[in-house]
């Protein structure tokens, strides 16, 4: 099965995009000592791992719609400092900022892309902005005026924005890294949808067709020839009719959860707060984890936990988690579930492929593969969540994916950044198998 569509594809770009997810880490991570202080580090070594192809939150809302000033912008951890913040997120992945940082925003992405072109690379450019991206904003102005933009006129915003910041790049030369712009991360999975969320599952995502597809159309009218789409968390199988047919490439993050789903269901872990029994999650926690209510984020202003779709226990028990009771739990249970999760990955990716291939447009995978974990957890790294990068890279190339990720973890604000032999290996995999 070939899904590559060919006309889709703009001149120069690679043939296969090997992906690393950056996504707003590489702003948000910059101060001493992060992982994005030194760019071109950052992608030297992204280059020696086999990437060429970097998915990033590119703040298009904060740039060109906030009405803030962004040439010293404050970005700090989530507990900012505060005293009574505990280190808030300092264990949860994505969330374990561990510096405060200040940044020019426009001058800041402009030096991404000058850097990209050094180490020729592209830039997958998608926004988290209605996810978590202005939860670690030292002020709540970027927030603020997220929110106050109209739920049914957010896709617009976002294809305006996104199409400002074109209008940059071309103007600064540097549109050639672009491999295609998403409107914006899962599009169904945060306050994008805030007038939806009385919808459950595939009812949302129909809701939402009719504004993607104008707000892509809209984006189209100032770039014909620029690529644009949206993503979804998952493979929507039973809603692949929700998806606009007017995207210039299928994005899905098959995230198959699996043994990951049994863990979240047993411990409560993703119930809301009244819901929550702390007594019942002690058996993965460290002894010296403070009660939950105790806990509950004094440092972290409300705005904060407004602007982050995380909730308070998941973070709790990502935080105080014992790591290798977290991980040994879910080897202990894994055999339940192995059959199942390959299956699901499998047919997932079928499903979008066969999607892909009914509308003759390109196939990319930016995120996945088993799931949420604690930062220090090694599940995804270990033998099996290993052999699920291997698996799916070789599974990507065998349906004719255009681009694959070996995992949402192998970046560099994560400790999968190390193992560079899986990474090298995963990416061989992808690049060099054809249909």
């Amino acid at each position: 099965m070939t899904v590559i569509a060919s006309d889709r594809i703009r001149p120069g770009l690679p043939e296969k995009l090997t992906i690393t997810l950056w996504d707003f880490s590489w702003y948000v991570r910059t101060g001493p000592g992060e992982p994005f202080a030194d760019l071109d580090r950052a992608f030297t070594d992204a280059v020696h791992r086999g990437y060429n192809t970097i998915r990033i939150c590119a703040m298009p809302l904060l740039l060109f719609r906030s009405g803030l000033a962004t040439e010293h912008f404050r970005l700090e951890p989530l507990g900012g400092g505060t005293p009574g913040s505990g280190g808030v997120g300092r264990r949860t992945r994505w969330y374990d900022v561990a510096q405060p940082t200040v940044i020019n925003a426009r001058e800041q992405l402009l030096e991404l892309f000058r850097a990209a072109r050094r180490h020729d690379c592209f830039v997958i450019i998608s926004s988290w902005e209605y996810q978590q991206s202005p939860a670690f904003a030292a002020e709540p102005g970027w927030h603020e005026a997220l929110q106050a933009i109209d739920p049914e006129q957010r896709p617009d915003a976002l294809a305006d924005a996104q199409a400002d910041l074109i209008d940059l790049l071309i103007a600064e030369g540097l549109d050639d890294r672009i491999a295609f712009t998403e409107l914006h991360n899962e599009v169904v999975t945060g306050h994008l949808t805030a007038d939806l969320e009385h919808r459950r599952g595939p009812e949302a995502l129909i809701g939402l067709k009719p504004r993607l597809t104008a707000a892509i159309d809209r984006f189209h009218d100032r770039h014909p020839t620029q690529p644009c789409t949206v993503n979804y968390a998952g493979v929507p199988t039973g809603a692949m009719r929700g998806i606009p047919d007017n995207v210039d490439v299928l994005v899905c993050h098959p995230y198959v959860y699996g043994v990951l789903d049994d863990l979240i269901d047993t411990f409560g872990i993703r119930r809301p707060v009244a819901d929550f029994d702390p007594a019942g999650v002690a058996e993965l926690l460290q002894p010296q984890a403070p009660p939950f209510d105790s806990w509950r984020p004094a440092g972290v202003d409300h705005w904060k936990e407004n602007a982050s779709i995380v909730n308070r226990v998941e973070m709790y028990v990502h935080d105080w988690c014992d790591a290798e009771a977290f991980d040994r739990w879910l080897y202990d249970h894994y055999q339940v579930h192995r059959i199942a999760m390959r299956q699901r990955l499998s047919e997932w990716i079928e499903v979008a492929a066969d999607w892909a291939v009914g509308h003759d447009v390109p196939l990319v995978f930016g995120e996945g593969w088993v799931g949420y974990t604690p930062a220090d957890g090694r599940f995804e790294e270990g033998p099996v969540g290993a052999e699920f990068c291997r698996l799916a890279m070789a599974e990507s190339a065998r349906v004719g994916a255009w681009g694959s990720i070996v995992c949402s973890n192998a970046a560099p604000q994560h400790a999968m950044w190390a193992d560079i032999e899986l990474q090298q290996q995963c990416n061989a995999i992808f690049a060099s198998v054809h249909p």
